[in-house]
């Protein structure tokens, strides 16, 4: 499964990142650790939300999805 999470900063309200992958767990314990330049500056993070897709070509359209302005 293919997973496309939405994470919100615990110690800047206002942060959020969404991202796609296969194993969530790991991701976030990476953006906690800080081995992601983009979110380490507003750890740690909370999974706030996330769906899960059998195909991998559909969580990356709906990641997009969710990039733009409409998402």
């Amino acid at each position: 499964m293919w997973y496309v999470y939405l994470l919100r900063s615990r110690s800047h309200s206002t942060e959020t990142y969404v991202g796609m992958t296969q194993d969530l767990r790991r991701r976030l314990a990476e953006h906690n650790a800080g081995k992601s330049p983009h979110t380490s500056k507003y750890r740690p993070w909370r999974l706030a939300s996330y769906l899960a897709f059998p195909e991998k070509s559909k969580a990356m359209r709906f990641e997009e999805y969710l990039k733009t302005g409409s998402g």
